[in-house]
């Protein structure tokens, strides 16, 4: 499959099945041209996902995880090489984002980091996959760190974009160097009642103004952001963007059912799984070097690469060297 194949698998739809729970006007995903992008759905856990899969349905499965403010077109030309290559690969909305909805209005939009990562094992569950590679980024390398480290028993192997992510909310009450704390502005913009109104308000401009920032090499055009900024328009995404990033200042609760995870990942589990961590060397989030910053989280067979130019979406600015490291991880 090519990578014009794959966004016609996003762009023209090849899931004819119906779409349970879903009210119609939620049914697929828009974009700028105003056909509709038929995905895949399925009930996991308390949320019905939508996700895009590509190749061999008995092929090994690697899952690819987006982050914020992107979704799964942050893969378009990942997914098709992998795909080349034999692996199944499934690539999920994040909660609150896209197609991806859940299942009762009365459910908690909770986006701290252990329930994200809980919704990828329900959804490993509904599709009856024991065991993925994970590989992703922003979010989604936090999701997959995640569960390497507790549940290692359903991750094959990791591919993880700015290394070890796993959040320690007393860490996060340390101040940063001022340059540090400068990319981090709208964690703390988001923490007002003016930055959540701001973003329900400005939602496009808000995302696109982070693209520029945090990509500073990327020219992106605008079909490629308007594809993205359609899973925006979630009803759920500002409140889970919300609730995630209060939740990692310890600014709002969680839901004390999961406790006991929490405490756990902030004891910073080791990955002892086959890993590869990329970093974009032009990413204002990547500590300089060549991840030695958090090179001890990892104790398994380990490979390191700084892409020379690269931003903050590494998987959509070098899907070749994204998917080559999928290919070399499962090797390790």
């Amino acid at each position: 499959m090519d990578r014009r194949t794959f966004s016609k698998l996003l762009l023209a739809g090849t899931a004819a099945a119906a779409l349970p729970n879903l009210p119609a006007a939620s049914a697929s995903a828009v974009v700028p041209d105003n056909r509709k992008a038929p995905l895949k759905q399925i009930k996991a856990g308390v949320l019905n996902v939508g996700y895009a899969e590509a190749g061999p349905t008995n092929g090994p499965a690697v899952i690819l995880l987006h982050g914020f403010p992107y979704d799964i077109q942050s893969f378009v030309e990942v997914t098709p090489l992998l795909a080349k290559e034999g692996y199944r690969v499934i690539v999920p909305y994040l909660r609150g984002h896209g197609t991806t909805r859940f299942l009762s209005d009365r459910t908690f939009r909770n986006a701290q980091q252990s329930v994200i990562a809980l919704d990828i094992i329900a959804l490993m569950d509904a599709l009856k996959i024991e065991k993925a590679i994970l590989a992703g980024f922003d979010w989604g390398s936090r999701t997959a760190d995640i569960i390497a480290a507790l549940w290692p028993e359903r991750c094959k192997a990791l591919v993880s974009v700015s290394g070890y992510l796993i959040t320690n909310r007393e860490a996060q009450k340390e101040p940063l160097p001022p340059r540090a704390e400068l990319a981090w502005w709208y964690q703390y913009y988001f923490a007002t009642e003016r930055g959540r109104l701001g973003l329900e308000r400005y939602r496009h401009d808000f995302a696109r103004l982070i693209w520029e920032n945090v990509s500073p090499t990327w020219k992106f055009d605008d079909a490629t952001f308007e594809r993205t900024a359609a899973s925006f328009t979630n009803p759920d995404w500002v409140p889970i963007v919300i609730h995630n990033y209060r939740w990692r200042l310890s600014l709002a609760a969680g839901d004390p059912r999961y406790d006991g995870i929490e405490k756990r990942l902030a004891a910073a589990p080791a990955i002892s799984l086959p890993t590869i961590t990329l970093d974009g060397e032009r990413d204002p989030f990547t500590p300089p070097g060549d991840g030695s910053a958090y090179r001890k989280h990892f104790t398994g067979k380990y490979v390191h690469r700084t892409l020379r130019g690269i931003g903050h979406n590494v998987p959509q600015e070098a899907p070749q060297p994204f998917a080559e490291a999928v290919v070399e991880v499962d090797k390790l």
